[in-house]
């Protein structure tokens, strides 16, 4: 129990809790300023619900002493992120506020560079919010995707899909759950992906061009994913080898 007071966390508390409250606020905004129907509010209001226990089942595990500044920042671009999916959603039904959409999004992409700068600013770097950070990012990214389908084809879906498929592969393959080094060029092709699609989805440049964009943002994010594969099984390698050269050596 001592160690629970010193360093459990409040997984009900205020942060999380506000961050639902904040995302009715922001669907009643979009709601008044542009429309939103029946499937934007149930898509928003789940994301609202689902991010609220995604991140109280992952604060009672992470022991973290509190969310930290970083994290409210990537709980209000998660925000943003509901506002994007609900617009996605309500997209089906009818015509899309492309300026609010767009809007949104590009406002989440730029806040994605201002809460790791916050965390690393006020040394508040956890796993957590690492996780937390690059779980919005895929959401955004596989929402966009499912916008930009529309005009372009459902092939886009590969983009948002790929990093769900290597989570999938990782719990039949345990030696894709090692750690990764840092790469900056894992870094660049993960951002080109949501200022393609931003690009794609805001229709500020002609078919043809956002058919060849996202294509080679596709391009590159499979060579970034084959990569890291191939890292992950070269590291697999070389430690059977090493247990295999201690067993030889006792």
């Amino acid at each position: 129990m001592a160690l629970q007071e010193r360093y459990g966390t409040r997984p009900f508390g205020p942060d999380t809790t506000a961050g639902v409250g904040v995302q009715m606020v922001l669907l009643e905004v979009i709601c008044r300023a542009v429309g939103l129907g029946p499937a934007g509010w149930l898509t928003g209001s789940a994301f609202a619900v689902a991010t609220w226990a995604a991140l109280t089942h992952a604060l009672r595990r992470s022991w973290t002493r509190s969310f930290g500044p970083a994290n409210r920042v990537t709980l209000a671009r998660a925000t943003l992120v509901g506002g994007v999916a609900a617009l996605v959603a309500d997209s089906f039904g009818g015509q899309a506020p492309v300026e609010a959409l767009i809007g949104l999004a590009t406002v989440a992409l730029i806040l994605d560079a201002v809460d790791g700068h916050v965390a690393r600013r006020t040394e508040t770097a956890t796993p957590l919010g690492a996780r937390f950070d690059m779980e919005v990012d895929a959401f955004l990214i596989l929402v966009l995707c499912v916008y930009v389908a529309t005009p372009l084809g459902p092939w886009v879906l590969c983009i948002g899909a790929m990093r769900y498929v290597f989570v999938a592969a990782s719990w039949l393959l345990p030696w894709m759950r090692g750690p990764l080094p840092p790469s900056p060029a894992r870094k660049t092709v993960a951002a080109l992906q949501g200022i393609v699609l931003v690009v794609a989805g805001a229709g500020i440049v002609p078919r043809a061009a956002a058919f060849a964009l996202v294509a080679a943002a596709l391009a590159l994010l499979t060579w970034s994913f084959g990569r890291d594969t191939g890292w992950l099984w070269r590291s697999r390698c070389r430690e059977a080898a090493a247990r295999g050269a201690g067993a030889t050596a006792v």
